[in-house]
């Protein structure tokens, strides 16, 4: 007898890339331990308005390969009050509902933490995010399909930057990390990258572009990371134009065309492979972890674990950017 009679699967947050291969991991791995599935719509929303829809595996045929979410998602304001989630709480209970398989990231996890105390209710977490800034996993779902994305478009910005003689400030998310942009400068050959994790100097990037870029390149792209404490690409632009007005500069804001796109194939492995380890774990009477690739193995991380910690990027890697330029 399996130890739950019905799951339930939601995706919260911001969307990413192979969610959609992550909620057919779930249901099928679900189904294959004798258990039914109901998706809940529209994230934690969709648990206070009793958003429900019964899934089987024949609800998630043919959606691997589609981006964003057919579960929709939503931030829930109410849900982060204790009104809200015991609207939530009575809703599953009510659905039969006895575990939840939540997909998404840090916001989702705090959400999940807090009602899995209150309610001791059975929670486990498969991070979804194209952030990759989860504590407790080497990748999280969507990040690579967001890098390939980005990559391509810098790719094609580099030929109007060569044909024009431009220097290119390009805008790629993440407000709180930078693992977008490191990975994407290095994968680019960009000339300089800017992330929240350093404090930026415009005096020491005046100097680099003048000594370094102007004289020896026909172009070149800096790419900034949203939350960079200089400000965002255009506001570094303009005070760079101020500086080195000679230089012919223009900016491209990436914006949400980082989220969509078909996940690419190591995103639908890894959203296949985590899927149906969150389903094993509630199987094993775990609750309140999220299911994360450490070192290609499955990892479970207590959610208070990948809250709390906060995962750094690799420093080294911005030397290694330095010497790809010299």
């Amino acid at each position: 007898m399996p130890i739950f009679k019905r799951i339930g699967v939601l995706t919260s947050g911001g969307d990413a890339p192979g969610m959609n291969a992550a909620i057919r991991a779930v249901v099928r791995a679900a189904v294959s331990h004798g258990m039914a599935v109901t998706g809940i719509r529209r994230g934690y929303a969709g648990l206070i308005n009793n958003d429900f829809i019964d899934l089987e595996s024949r609800s998630v045929g043919n959606i691997i390969q589609r981006g964003g979410t057919m579960l929709h998602t939503a931030r829930s304001i109410e849900f982060m009050t204790e009104e809200g989630r015991y609207k939530a709480y009575r809703n599953l209970v009510e659905a039969g509902i006895e575990a939840l398989v939540v997909i998404g990231g840090d916001g989702t996890f705090k959400g999940a933490r807090v009602f899995t105390h209150e309610y001791n209710y059975p929670v486990v977490g498969v991070p979804g995010t194209i952030d990759n800034d989860l504590y407790g996993t080497d990748m999280t779902i969507g990040y690579d399909t967001a890098l390939n994305t980005i990559v391509d478009a810098i790719d094609k910005i580099r030929d109007t930057a060569g044909s024009h003689e431009r220097l290119f400030f390009v805008e790629v998310m993440g407000r709180d990390a930078g693992f977008i942009a490191l990975r994407t400068a290095i994968a680019c050959g960009a000339e300089e990258v800017l992330v929240p994790e350093t404090v930026t100097d415009l005096d020491k990037l005046k100097t680099y572009l003048v000594e370094n870029v102007q004289k020896t390149k026909t172009s070149a792209v800096v790419i900034v990371a949203e939350g960079d404490d200089a400000g965002g690409a255009i506001e570094i632009a303009d005070k760079m134009k101020k500086e080195i007005p000679d230089y012919d500069m223009r900016v491209t804001i990436l914006g949400h065309i980082q989220r969509g796109g078909s996940p690419s194939a190591f995103d639908r492995y890894l959203a296949s492979r985590l899927g149906v380890a969150a389903v094993e774990a509630l199987v094993d009477d775990q609750r309140s972890i999220m299911v994360g690739l450490i070192n290609r193995k499955v990892a479970h991380v207590p959610f208070n674990q990948t809250i709390k910690h906060h995962k750094d990027i690799d420093r080294s890697l911005l030397n290694l950017l330095y010497v790809l330029n010299t």
